[in-house]
């Protein structure tokens, strides 16, 4: 099993940037794709990026496609998600997630989730 815990997560200025982290721990890291998603309230879980297992291809949603970059330090057993230009409608709990298989858009592909952090996008 793999263990995944979220952080950075905060108040952030329209316009502004943050930076996400995802530190996993348990079974091998490096085996796995990451995506994130996000959930604001009243509405689904939604994906946000994936990467592959090794860093080298990555997918993301339109909504952000341009403004968050999703990246992976394999040595470090941490994912990442830099996102900037944030817009009110960036508001949402991110969770990270690890995916067995090959990384995908479908939350249904993850197998193991972390707790989520709040990001919260004000004027």
């Amino acid at each position: 099993q793999v263990q995944l815990v979220e952080s950075g997560g905060g108040l952030v200025q329209v316009g502004g940037s943050l930076r996400l982290s995802c530190a996993a721990s348990g079974r091998t890291f490096t085996s796995y794709a990451m995506g994130w998603f996000r959930q604001a309230p009243g509405k689904e879980r939604e994906f946000v990026a994936a990467v592959d297992w090794s860093g080298g291809s990555t997918y993301y949603a339109d909504s952000v496609k341009g403004r968050f970059t999703i990246s992976r330090d394999n040595a470090k057993n941490t994912v990442y998600l830099q996102m900037s230009s944030l817009k009110f409608e960036d508001t949402a709990v991110y969770f990270c997630a690890a995916n067995r298989g090959i990384f995908s858009v479908a939350a249904g592909y993850y197998d193991y989730w972390g707790q989520g952090t709040q990001v919260t996008v004000s004027s």
